[in-house]
C-alpha cells in the first residue's frame, strides 16, 4: 500500500467526514488506519439495504458498543438520514465516527442533519508527487494520479479512465435528477476539458454546449460539490493594472481533460505538454494547502493586457510560474515581473524542466523536481 499524507489524526479526539473523489483511496485508508473500528460499508448491498430500511437500527446496534467508541460508515452520501442517528450517538454516547463520502452536493440538497459543525472535515486528494517513491512525471501527467490509474500500464490506463467517467455520470449526475439532460453534461464535460486551466466564460461555454449560460454555471457547481473540479478565483487584490475576474477551472485530476479530449502519449515540447504540466503543479499545490488546512488562497493573476501569473498563493506572497520549458529565458519572466511591480515583498517561482537550479534576478527558477521537493517540505507555501 502506499502510504498516504493524510492521517486522519483528528479521529483521536473528534468526529471527521472524509471527502473525496471516487477511487482516491479513501475506503482503503480507512482500512489501514482503522482496522479495529467496526465498518458499515454503504456499498455493500444489504447493509445499505438494513439501514435504509431502518436508519435506527445504526443507534440500536451500536448502544452495544462503548461509550467514545471510533464508528467508521463508508459512503455517507448513498444514506444521508443515517446523519441523525450519528448525531444522537456522538451528543449522548460521546462516540466517534468517520463518516466518508464522494458528494458534500448530497449531503446538502437532502436538507439533513449535518451535525452542526461537530465534525472536522478533511479531504483526500489524488496521489502527490511526495507519496509516490521513484516519482515519474511522464506517468503522471498520461496516466493521472489516481492510484489505480497512476499504477496501471498505459493499455489499461484508457479503458480504466473510460469506466471511471462513465459511472461518474452514471451514479453522480442521474442521481442528481438529470437523466434527460445527460447529453448536454457530457458535452458540457468536454467543452470544461476544452478550457481546462483557462479562465470560464459562461456564455462562451452556453453557446458551444446548447444550453442557457445558467445552465453552464450550475454544471460548473456540480463539478466542484462532487470534488471532481476546482474554481480557482481570480487574484484582485491591491492592483493598479485592470485584471480579468473570472475564475479558471480545473478538473481535480489531470487524467480526466486528457481523456475527455483525446490527448495520449504526451511528451515535452508540445502545447498539450505544457498545459498539462500546469494542471499537475496546480493539483500538487491544491493537495498540499488542503492536508495543511492553510488558509491562504490560491488565486492567478490576469491582466487584460495578457501579463499573467499562474498560481499566487496567500496575499501576493508567492507567485508561480509554470513553463515546460527546459531552458527559462527572459521572455518567460514578463508575468511575474509586472507582478513584482505592484506586489514588491512577493517570492518569484517559475517551475520548470530546467536540469538545475538558478537565479535570475529576482525570479527563482526551479526544476519541477526541486519545486515539489520544497513545496512538500514546507518551504513554498
Amino acid at each position: 500500500m502506499i502510504n498516504r499524507i493524510l492521517d486522519l489524526k483528528d479521529s483521536k479526539s473528534d468526529s471527521v467526514l472524509l471527502l473525496g473523489a471516487r477511487q482516491t483511496g479513501k475506503t482503503t485508508l480507512l482500512l489501514h488506519l482503522f482496522k479495529d473500528a467496526p465498518i458499515y460499508d454503504l456499498l455493500e448491498t444489504d447493509t445499505y439495504e438494513r439501514l435504509r430500511r431502518n436508519p435506527s437500527q445504526l443507534r440500536q446496534e451500536l448502544l452495544l458498543h462503548d461509550d467514545g467508541s471510533l464508528v467508521i460508515i463508508d459512503e455517507i452520501q448513498m444514506l444521508p438520514e443515517l446523519l441523525n442517528e450519528v448525531h444522537w450517538l456522538i451528543t449522548r454516547k460521546s462516540m466517534r465516527f468517520v463518516l466518508s463520502g464522494s458528494s458534500a452536493r448530497k449531503l446538502k440538497s437532502k436538507g439533513v442533519n449535518t451535525l452542526g459543525g461537530r465534525m472536522v472535515r478533511n479531504i483526500l486528494y489524488p496521489l502527490v508527487s511526495a507519496e509516490v517513491e521513484d516519482f515519474d512525471l511522464l506517468r503522471a501527467i498520461n496516466h493521472g494520479m489516481l492510484p489505480r490509474h497512476y499504477l496501471a500500464s498505459d493499455e489499461q490506463v484508457v479503458k480504466r479512465l473510460q469506466g471511471y467517467v462513465s459511472v461518474y455520470l452514471r451514479e453522480e449526475i442521474q442521481a442528481e435528477a438529470m437523466r434527460r439532460n445527460l447529453s448536454s453534461f457530457t458535452r458540457f464535460m468536454e467543452a470544461a476539458a476544452l478550457t481546462n486551466g483557462e479562465m470560464v466564460n459562461y456564455t462562451d461555454i452556453a453557446q458551444d454546449c446548447g444550453i442557457t449560460a445558467k445552465t453552464v454555471r450550475s454544471y460548473f457547481n456540480i463539478l466542484v460539490d462532487t470534488l471532481i473540479g476546482y474554481l480557482i478565483p481570480a487574484y484582485t487584490r491591491h492592483v493598479s493594472r485592470r485584471v480579468v475576474q473570472s475564475p479558471r477551472f480545473y478538473y481535480f485530476d489531470v487524467a480526466i481533460p486528457n481523456y475527455l479530449l483525446g490527448r495520449r502519449g504526451l511528451q515535452p515540447g508540445s502545447q498539450d505538454f505544457g498545459h498539462a504540466f500546469e494542471h499537475l503543479m496546480i493539483q500538487e499545490i491544491i493537495a498540499y494547502l488542503g492536508y495543511h488546512n492553510s488558509y491562504e488562497a490560491l488565486t492567478y493573476w490576469h491582466t487584460y493586457g495578457g501579463l499573467e501569473v499562474d498560481a499566487v498563493i496567500g496575499d501576493g506572497r508567492v507567485a508561480i510560474e509554470f513553463k515546460s520549458s527546459s531552458a527559462v529565458q527572459n521572455k518567460h519572466l514578463k508575468g511575474l515581473k509586472a507582478f513584482k511591480e505592484e506586489h514588491p515583498q512577493a517570492r518569484l517561482i517559475i517551475v520548470s524542466l530546467d536540469p538545475a537550479p538558478r537565479l535570475m534576478g529576482d525570479v527563482e527558477v526551479m526544476p519541477y523536481r526541486t519545486f515539489l521537493q520544497q513545496l512538500w517540505a514546507g518551504c513554498v507555501c
